[in-house]
């Protein structure tokens, strides 16, 4: 049975998406921070976050979903939350 591939020129600009590179890799998340003539840069926050350029006709194994804005929202909140534990919110001042 032959899976079909996709590739990165599928990918929006400052979009992101919910993708698995190979069959056996895990979820990833990537946001296409630039789009040129023939490559995409891309972020993925794994741990540690990492950026690439990938050519356009790369191939990704599975595109899950493209995150709404309501879901890239719940998820910087909670991104961000653990990457400083000790950052409080606190607006008084003294």
């Amino acid at each position: 049975m032959e899976t079909e591939m996709y590739t990165y020129d599928l990918l929006e600009k400052n979009c992101y998406y919910l993708i698995k590179m190979k069959e056996d890799s895990p979820v990833t998340l990537i946001k296409v921070a630039v789009a040129s003539d023939h490559c995409l840069f891309i972020q993925r926050y794994d741990d540690p976050m990492e950026t690439a350029w990938k050519l356009k006709k790369d191939t990704i194994f599975d595109i899950i979903e493209c995150l709404s804005d309501e879901a890239v929202k719940a998820w910087e909140e909670q991104f961000l939350g653990t990457k400083n534990p000790f950052f409080e919110d606190d607006s008084t001042d003294e």
